[in-house]
């Protein structure tokens, strides 16, 4: 329940952070998400958007073109790092202790996401919170064959931001006064990204009785 809370209000702050750092501040939150273990808690998918609607309504001052450029090449070279960290640490990132910033179950989670859907995670990951963070890590752990990984690591980061950003954008273009309801699309995406967290955590309780009634 306190991480769900901290998530929430990190997605809350994401308005702060655009207006305060700007560009350059959500390049490194992008980076830092996709690529540093730590990141997991930053909040990427709602930072995508708000930027789009911020860059339409001209709160943002940068070109749409400059803004998806830039959060794109992040997103790759974020998950390089990450997979490089992987390969590094291999089966020892198993055996690390749980820490405020690190648990071994998002690493578990990684894991069963990357077995269910293979090389593919590392795009249908990018839309997941904490396996956004975690599936390049593992693609590195598991010593994926670096080709396969580039392109997935490219496809996946030019759907991800393109999706999120530019529906952002459209929405502030099309609805400018869509700025003034952030509030409740902030609870929107909460909803969404939270949910396959919940849903999967519950399966993995469910699943652990049945076998314990077993």
């Amino acid at each position: 329940m306190q991480e769900f809370w901290l998530s929430i209000f990190q997605y809350l702050d994401a308005e702060t952070m655009i207006r305060s750092g700007g560009f350059y501040l959500i390049l490194f939150v992008i980076f830092a998400e996709t690529g540093l273990f730590f990141g997991f808690f930053l909040p990427g998918d709602y930072l995508l958007f708000l930027a789009g609607l911020f860059t339409a309504s001209g709160l943002l001052e940068v070109s749409i073109f400059s803004l998806c450029l830039g959060m794109i090449i992040a997103g790759i070279l974020g998950n390089f790092v990450g997979y490089w960290f992987g390969w590094r640490t291999g089966p020892m990132l198993f055996k690390r202790k749980d820490t405020w910033l690190f648990k071994q179950k998002y690493i578990v989670m990684a894991e069963e996401f990357y077995n269910k859907y293979g090389g593919t995670a590392l795009i249908l990951g990018r839309f997941m919170p904490i396996i956004r963070t975690f599936a390049p890590i593992f693609a590195g752990v598991v010593r994926l064959d670096f080709k396969k990984f580039v392109l997935f690591n490219i496809i996946g980061s030019f759907l991800w931001v393109l999706v999120l950003t530019l529906a952002g954008y459209y929405l502030g273009k099309k609805f400018p006064q869509i700025v003034e309801y952030i509030e409740y699309i902030v609870i929107g995406f909460v909803v969404l990204a939270t949910a396959p967290i919940i849903i999967t955590i519950i399966k993995r309780k469910l699943s652990k009785t049945s076998n314990k009634e077993d």
